[in-house]
């Protein structure tokens, strides 16, 4: 019973120090638990919805310095995910302007206001 028992103990100490290796964890360590854009506070019991966004997108670019992370909450994260699909998609440029409309509601706007005072 000992030994199963030690086993279950070491394999959750490897398990962890694993998790401490992963960039999030490495992150949690690095930067304080505010979300880098509505600066919302989180603790234990919310941290959860702190994510780590990579700042040029590569999953796969993970200095120990953090120098590609940034600590957003889940809504920013999507908000900031959001902004370079649309970048893609030619609607918004990366930093966030807005680009030329393929429509514009007011285009006629003088025409038909002209028109209504006629009538």
């Amino acid at each position: 019973m000992s030994d199963k028992l030690d086993k279950i103990v070491s394999e959750a100490r490897k398990q962890a120090d694993n998790r401490e290796k992963g960039y999030r964890e490495q992150a949690l360590k690095l930067y304080p638990w505010i979300c880098g854009r509505c600066n919302r506070e989180f603790t234990r019991e919310n941290l959860q919805e702190l994510t780590v966004h990579h700042r040029d997108h590569n999953h796969d670019n993970n200095p120990t310095d953090g120098s590609n992370w940034e600590l957003l909450c889940i809504y920013c994260h999507d908000n900031e995910h959001q902004r370079y699909l649309e970048a893609d998609n030619g609607l918004v440029d990366v930093d966030n302007k807005q680009q030329g409309s393929t429509q514009n509601p007011f285009a006629d706007l003088k025409k038909m206001m002209e028109q209504s005072d006629n009538d």
